[in-house]
């Protein structure tokens, strides 16, 4: 009832109907960044507003930096269509350095969730100051919950359940924001000659260099408000074909709704001389200037503006849920973290990632006490980090690309990705560096601790990877036994069936293992297979086919090596999302066949188990050896030792 039914595998076009059109991903994923205006101009302001005239040059950098970053991405797309921030960063500066991208993004990406539900709590309770404040951290956990539930049920549905809050921001802001200019149109001129005045005034006390610091602190302080930019590019496998013509257009809504809302709040802070007040957001006290000017329900408006804004707070999160467990997926594949992070479920939802970004959000709400700018200060500073090596990737790519035949693109490519990394890496040095006290020591701190521990997980994996080569890599080129003639099928003689994963010396080891422990026992061999759909294989209409195609291969390897060393054999194979679900439903219909079958498995098993073999080594065997035994069907797992 709260997840919804298993998805049809054999629907060929199941992937294009799960897939964003830019309209939605727009919602999805630029929600994230839209949604930035409920924070990110207000922190920039609190630096700036005993000099509020400096808004202006705030206003204009800030449009000129989306500019940038967004047209840095969309160039970027073009040539990394499915590596997203991660793969840049692991193709063009290495495998370490995309490893601490990933975390970045990781970290990012569970603060998208924490600072969007953490301002929507704000955003509430703006309007409801007499409420306790005892409540918002629950009420915060709440929703966190609320949305782990929603993005396992599937990406789309999410979004289209929260496509009208979307809808509903968009029209108030656009209402605040022309109501803010038009209302105050008479108050242009005058406004510009204290801008001008408070320049002359701020020149001739703190000089160039001190405009110059405040605005830089203040720039990068409100780093949080270009969040979002980059989840297009994380997430392109969600989009519909063709992927990157969709994903380039999403970037151009994300970049104009985002330059307008930001600047534009920006510049009517210091129209309507708002300032910050406690208990109260300053686009809530903008909210009820513009309404009492309004000819039409004022207070019905204040009360649409921030309750569509901290429910699009609530849609924003939806970026932590739809990129996040996305680049946790790609490093699962790549084993920097557990591999299960890789798995989808019967919904086609990457749902070991949603739950663990969902937690770690929470955790990180609790962490902090729900403060908002401790959270915005870490995230941005994570959201920077981002940026700088993905751009530094790619101004690396372009520089190593040859200048013939087209030089001009070069050229053009180098000064636009070198400028966008020359940008983010003084933001992100800045931000550290001012907010060092506020939080910037903890964002390293988290960063830090995560890239430790995927050094760590990789690290297992590759030392078991490579013990279990050693020990059995020798059989890979096993020569045929010499006279051996495979006889005949005899379903009614005993049976042995072995599961098997890929063609390798472990399946091979427990093939030759079964014949040496059961001497002439067995008439038959039954290979037995099941082609998992994980984040890294779904990704086409072909998908599926291409699966099945793989895993008929490596079959067809085991039944020629039975073949060769003189035994009957056959295989059977399933595609699915899980593999014990599937291993078990192919067992009991090869036993229906073959009904004195006896079933085999092999198992890497350490010398000494440690707490975290659980989390990083799957347990399909067990898991399915308890299954065959309640159905009534006896299974052997048999051993490969690693010291």
């Amino acid at each position: 009832m709260l997840l919804g039914a298993p998805r049809d595998l054999r629907d060929s076009g199941l992937a294009q109907r799960l897939a964003l059109i830019p309209v939605l991903a727009w919602v999805g994923l630029g929600a994230d960044a839209l949604s930035s205006s409920a924070y990110g101009p207000e922190e920039c302001f609190k630096i700036i507003q005993a000099h509020p005239h400096l808004a202006v040059a705030l206003a204009v950098a800030c449009v000129l930096t989306v500019v940038l970053i967004s047209r840095a991405y969309s160039r970027l797309i073009e040539h990394f269509p499915n590596g997203g921030a991660y793969g840049v960063a692991s193709r063009t500066l290495g495998s370490r350095t995309g490893m601490v991208a990933g975390c970045a993004l990781v970290v990012d990406y569970v603060l998208t969730i924490a600072v969007s539900v953490t301002a929507c709590g704000e955003a509430l309770y703006s309007l409801l100051p007499g409420v306790s404040t005892a409540l918002k951290l629950p009420i915060e956990i709440a929703i966190i919950i609320g949305l782990i539930v929603i993005n396992i049920r599937g990406v789309r549905e999410s979004i289209l359940v929260l496509t009208p809050i979307f809808v509903v921001f968009v029209i108030t802001h656009t209402i605040l924001l022309g109501g803010a200019f038009y209302y105050h149109a008479d108050a242009l001129p005058a406004a510009a000659r204290q801008v001008a005045e408070g320049y002359r005034s701020d020149w001739g006390t703190i000089g160039l260099l001190g405009m110059g610091m405040l605005l830089l602190k203040a720039y990068a302080i409100g780093g949080a408000t270009y969040t979002g930019l980059e989840a297009v590019s994380n997430a392109l496998p969600l989009l519909r074909e063709p992927r990157v013509r969709h994903a380039k257009r999403t970037m151009t809504y994300i970049a104009i709704s985002l330059s307008i809302c930001a600047s534009g709040l920006l510049l009517a802070y210091l129209l309507w001389g708002i300032r910050h007040e406690e208990g109260r957001t300053m686009n809530a006290v903008l909210a009820g200037k513009v309404a009492a000017c309004l000819p039409f329900g004022g207070t019905t408006f204040i009360w649409a503006t921030m309750l569509s804004s901290a429910a699009l707070l609530i849609v924003a999160a939806q970026a932590g849920f739809i990129a996040g467990p996305r680049v946790l997926a790609n490093m699962g594949v790549d084993s920097w973290v557990p591999r299960r992070f890789a798995a989808l479920s019967e919904r086609l939802t990457t749902g070991n990632g949603i739950v663990i970004m969902g937690l770690a959000a929470a955790g990180m709400v609790l962490l902090v006490d729900g403060k908002i700018t401790t959270l915005v200060v870490i995230y941005a500073i994570n959201v920077f980090l981002v940026f700088a090596l993905t751009m530094i990737g790619m101004t690396r790519f372009w520089w190593n690309t040859p200048p013939e035949p087209r030089s001009i693109i070069r050229t053009r490519r180098l000064l636009l990705f070198g400028s966008s990394a020359l940008i983010c890496s003084v933001i992100l040095i800045t931000t550290i560096c001012t907010a060092w006290g506020d939080g910037g020591w903890l964002a390293l701190l988290v960063t830090a601790a995560l890239a430790t521990l995927c050094v760590l997980i990789r690290r297992h994996y590759l030392t078991v990877a490579r013990r279990v080569h050693q020990l059995y890599h020798q059989l890979m080129t096993i020569p045929p036994a010499a006279g051996k003639v495979p006889g005949e099928l005899a379903p009614r003689e005993p049976t042995a069936v072995l599961l098997v994963a890929g063609y390798g010396g472990l399946g091979i080891h427990t093939l030759l293992s079964i014949f040496r422990l059961f001497p002439n026992q067995f008439r038959n061999v039954v290979f037995v297979s099941v082609g998992v759909i994980d984040s890294g294989e779904f990704k086409g209409e072909d998908t599926v086919a291409r699966l099945r195609q793989r895993t008929q291969e490596t079959l067809d390897r085991y039944v020629a090596l039975a073949h060769s060393l003189g035994l009957a054999s056959t295989s059977r194979f399933a595609v699915g999302t899980d593999a014990v679900d599937e291993a078990e439903r192919v067992c009991l219909d090869v036993a229906k066949d073959f009904p004195r079958a006896l079933f085999f498995a092999g198992k890497v098993i350490f010398a000494r188990e440690q707490w975290y073999h659980w989390f990083l080594h799957n347990d399909t065997a067990h898991s399915l050896q308890k299954r065959l035994h309640w159905a009534g069907r006896a299974m052997v797992i048999l051993p490969a030792r690693v010291r």
